[in-house]
C-alpha cells in the first residue's frame, strides 16, 4: 500500500451509518477493556512490545497494521489463548495476568476467528444454539432425559438463537446445513453464534476476509446494528482499510508489535508513522527508543 492510497482510501460505509468522530461524551464513557504494558514473544522473537490500550464502552475499535504486526497475537492475549510475558488485561472490574478462557463467556466476551470455526454438518440454528452452551446449568442426566431445567434451557436457547438469526437476516437459511451455504453467509452465521449470548465485548478477527464488496457492506451494517441494538463493544481486526475507516470510531495501529498510533480514522489516516509502516519504511533509532 502506498502513502497516496492510504491517504485516499475509499471508505466503505454501510448505508445509513453515522461515521462521525468520537465526541466528548464518548470519551467520558466507561472503559470495559484495558491492556497494560502487554509484551509477548515466541522463541525470542517479540510479537508485542509494551502495548497499552483502553477500549471505551460501546465503541467500535479497530486494530490494524502490516502483516506480522501483532494484531492476532493481541486478540489471542485478550481472549486468553496466549499468556503475555508481562502486563495485565482488565475486563470490566477484573484484572488478569492471563484471561481464563473457561470464564470468557461469563466475563461477557465472545470472538470470531480468521478461519471459519463452524460445525459444517449442523444447521444454522444448531450452530447458533452452540454459542449458548456456556449458559447451560442443567446436569448431563437432565439433558439426556430432556426433563426439567434441560427442556426449559433448550427452549430458551432456541428462542435466543432465532432472535439473532432473524436480526442478521438468516431466517431463510435457518434449517440449512452450514456447509451448504455460500462463504459470505457462513461468516454471518459465525457472527450470529458469537452474538447469541449477547456479549459485552465482541472480538472480530478478520470477519470480512474473502468477502465481496457487497458482502462487506452488509457485514459492516450488521456490525453497526449489533452495537446499536445490544450496546456491544466491538474490537475489529480487518485488512480492508476502506472498511476500517468507514466502520470504526477509533483505530489503533501496530507495527513490529508496538502501538504506533491510536486515534480517529481521520487522525490515523494522516499519521506519518502509519504511512511509513504501510510503506515498509525502516524505524530510526530515535523512533525505536520512543
Amino acid at each position: 500500500m502506498t502513502a497516496t492510497s492510504l491517504a485516499n482510501t475509499q471508505i466503505i460505509t454501510p448505508p445509513g451509518a453515522d461515521v462521525s468522530e468520537a465526541t466528548g461524551s464518548t470519551q467520558a464513557a466507561n472503559h470495559v477493556l484495558g491492556l497494560e504494558r502487554i509484551s509477548l514473544s515466541f522463541g525470542g522473537v517479540a510479537a508485542l512490545k509494551d502495548v497499552h490500550l483502553v477500549i471505551r464502552s460501546g465503541e467500535i475499535r479497530a486494530i490494524i497494521g502490516p502483516n506480522g504486526a501483532g494484531k492476532s497475537s493481541l486478540i489471542n492475549v485478550i481472549s486468553g489463548i496466549y499468556r503475555p510475558d508481562q502486563g495485565r488485561v482488565q475486563i470490566g472490574g477484573q484484572s488478569f495476568s492471563r484471561v481464563p478462557t473457561q470464564r470468557l463467556a461469563r466475563l461477557g466476551v465472545a470472538r470470531t476467528f480468521q478461519n471459519l470455526a463452524l460445525f459444517r454438518g449442523l444447521t444454522v440454528l444448531e450452530n447458533v444454539v452452540a454459542g449458548l452452551a456456556d449458559g447451560i446449568r442443567s446436569t448431563f442426566i437432565e439433558q439426556i432425559i430432556g426433563f426439567g431445567r434441560a427442556a426449559r434451557e433448550q427452549h430458551e436457547a432456541q428462542v435466543k438463537a432465532d432472535d439473532i438469526i432473524s436480526f442478521l437476516g438468516l431466517s431463510p437459511v435457518r434449517d440449512r446445513l452450514v456447509g451448504t451455504l455460500p462463504y459470505g453467509l457462513q461468516k454471518r452465521v459465525e457472527l450470529a453464534r458469537a452474538l447469541a449470548p449477547r456479549p459485552r465485548i465482541l472480538l472480530l478477527d478478520e470477519p470480512m476476509a474473502g468477502m465481496t464488496a457487497t458482502e462487506k457492506q452488509e457485514m459492516s451494517r450488521f456490525v453497526r446494528a449489533a452495537r446499536a441494538e445490544f450496546g456491544t463493544t466491538i474490537i475489529l481486526i480487518e485488512h480492508d482499510i476502506g472498511v476500517v475507516m468507514g466502520l470504526s470510531d477509533r483505530i489503533a495501529v501496530l507495527d513490529y508489535g508496538r502501538k504506533i498510533a491510536d486515534g480517529t480514522p481521520a487522525e490515523v489516516r494522516a499519521d506519518q508513522a502509519v504511512i511509513d509502516a504501510y510503506l515498509g519504511v525502516a524505524h530510526s533509532d530515535e523512533s525505536e527508543a520512543a
